[in-house]
């Protein structure tokens, strides 16, 4: 049950504020009974980048006092208060990309994709070269981790689905540049060898692209052997103007006249 030397004390709870607080303080909100000792009034706290936040004053009373005193004052977020999102350990915050030349990136503990070296793990060559030197190393990949991997693999850029893989005229399995990986995952993946197409990229088995090394281009494909234009964006203009015909008889009786002043100078 709220008690009033508690609940009455708002000019209490806004004088310790004015006096913490140099301005900022807002209307009054209302108070919250924690117990019967305590109860916590609230202001609207009127500050620049803080809107929604309030003021919380928590004042304390003895069951028997007859006055109550501050306990604490904080700046909380209300209800509609703009915060930031929960925080979240930066090791689950780690996206793929994130990795730079010297940051340091440990396996959490207990990861399901390691398992110890020493532990069969159902990837023959990882067994047998374990069982030859006695140990093996000293964490490898579980089967769960492999199979993650997988997935990871066949459901990104370079798997099957994806609209380079869709539009190629054959699959990885089947060309030349294709490095298939060793152990358990040997039939399904493997590694581009060709430095124009996915080269170092663990591809899918059923992956491809234009580049496979059986591609041959069709007749007339490829690249013109000779420059070539396109005649539509050719600029028409007018040619020069055609000269007038001349006058016939005036050029028979010029070349008469040619022909009798050749003939008096020679003889």
């Amino acid at each position: 049950m709220a008690r009033p030397v508690l609940t009455d004390a708002v000019e209490l709870a806004r004088t310790a504020l004015v006096e913490l607080q140099d301005g900022g303080i807002g209307e009054y909100l209302g108070v919250t009974t924690e117990d019967e000792c305590a109860a916590t009034h609230r202001f609207v706290a009127d500050l620049p980048g803080y809107r929604g936040w309030q003021w919380a004053v928590v004042v304390a009373a003895d069951p028997e006092a007859d006055h109550a005193t501050v306990s604490e004052i904080a700046l909380l977020p209300g209800p509609d208060a703009l915060v930031a999102p929960d925080w979240i350990p930066w090791d689950q915050r780690i996206r793929p990309g994130d990795l730079s030349a010297g940051d340091l990136l440990a396996p959490p503990a207990g990861d399901d994709r390691l398992v110890p070296g020493y532990v069969a793990t159902g990837d023959a060559e990882v067994d047998d070269v374990a069982l030859e030197i006695g140990l093996g190393r000293k964490q490898v990949m579980s089967l769960e981790g492999r199979l993650d991997a997988a997935q990871r693999w066949h459901d990104g850029d370079y798997g099957p689905d994806s609209e380079m893989a869709k539009a190629a005229p054959s699959t990885c399995s089947l060309c030349g540049f294709y490095l298939p990986l060793a152990g358990s995952l040997h039939g399904a993946f493997g590694v581009c060898g060709n430095e124009l197409a996915a080269d170092g990229h663990v591809v899918d088995a059923d992956y491809g692209c234009g580049a496979h090394s059986d591609t041959a281009l069709p007749l007339g494909a490829g690249s013109p052997q000779f420059d070539a234009y396109d005649d539509g964006a050719v600029e028409m203009v007018d040619g020069p103007t055609e000269p007038k015909a001349a006058n016939t008889a005036t050029e028979t009786a010029a070349t008469e006249n040619s022909d009798a002043e050749e003939s008096a100078s020679t003889s």
